[in-house]
């Protein structure tokens, strides 16, 4: 074992990346189609699609139609449909409702996954291992050397992971397709995509905006020393240092 820092190959970490986002996909997938029967998403869901055909069959029209397909009459019985449908309040009510619970069942899916696979399992594993760091041997510790605490573990995943590198991104995207940021939020997102490979690729250790926020660093755990706390660290080095003062004097 070495003190010094072993640092991850970037090979290594980007292929353990793969898998626990592969693993974290599933996760969210799971939970998504959980909360979605909880909070009864289909229901809006069936109340929606029923309100529509009811419009659709009371004007003869189908909301799906190919408009420069139909005729003039057509079109005037469509378009008269459309802004009644639009403008009918239980309709508007589902929508909302249907918006909404995307919103919560996305963001509290990813939250938990998060919390499972990032937080929970690395606590278990020890060393803020996760399934994929775990395969790949692969570790988390401080930037001095000390094993990476639960409070750190905890900022790594939530703040940074879940929250600044996801759901940041994710809330300016969702308001750029909507409209109020349009380009702005656009360049937002690529200049954070910009800046994390270049924490990644341009630092020593290959650091991420998480590794920044938790103060950590990935390293090979088979040739690491990973101290259990800072004042074991630090009598390792005194001890270091003494015996590389005692060898000079010899």
């Amino acid at each position: 074992m070495i003190a010094d820092l072993q640092k991850a190959s970037l090979l290594k970490r980007l292929s353990a990346y793969l898998l626990d986002m592969i693993l974290l996909l599933i996760a969210v997938t799971g939970i998504a189609l959980l909360l979605s029967s909880i909070l009864g998403y289909d229901d809006y869901n069936a109340s929606l699609k029923a309100a529509r055909e009811s419009y659709e069959t009371q004007y003869g029209v189908s909301f799906d139609a190919d408009l420069t397909e139909l005729s003039e009459e057509e079109l005037a019985r469509y378009n008269e449909a459309y802004e009644a449908f639009s403008a009918d309040e239980e309709v508007i009510y589902l929508y909302n409702m249907q918006f909404n619970l995307i919103l919560l069942i996305l963001s509290l899916s990813l939250f938990l996954a998060h919390l499972l696979l990032e937080f929970f399992l690395p606590l278990l594993f020890r060393n803020g291992q996760t399934i994929g760091k775990k395969i790949f041997g692969l570790a988390l510790m401080r930037t001095d050397g000390v094993r990476i605490s639960s409070v750190a573990l905890f900022t790594r995943t939530v703040l940074g992971k879940y929250t600044v590198e996801t759901m940041v991104p994710l809330s300016i995207l969702l308001l750029v397709i909507i409209g109020p940021l349009g380009l702005f939020g656009t360049i937002v997102v690529l200049a954070m995509l910009v800046l994390q490979l270049a924490l990644l690729l341009g630092t020593k250790a290959h650091t991420c905006i998480h590794d920044l926020m938790a103060v950590t660093v990935e390293v090979e755990l088979s040739s690491q020393m990973i101290f259990e706390s800072e004042e074991a660290m630090l009598e390792y080095r005194k001890r270091i240092h003494a015996e590389q003062v005692e060898r000079s004097k010899s």
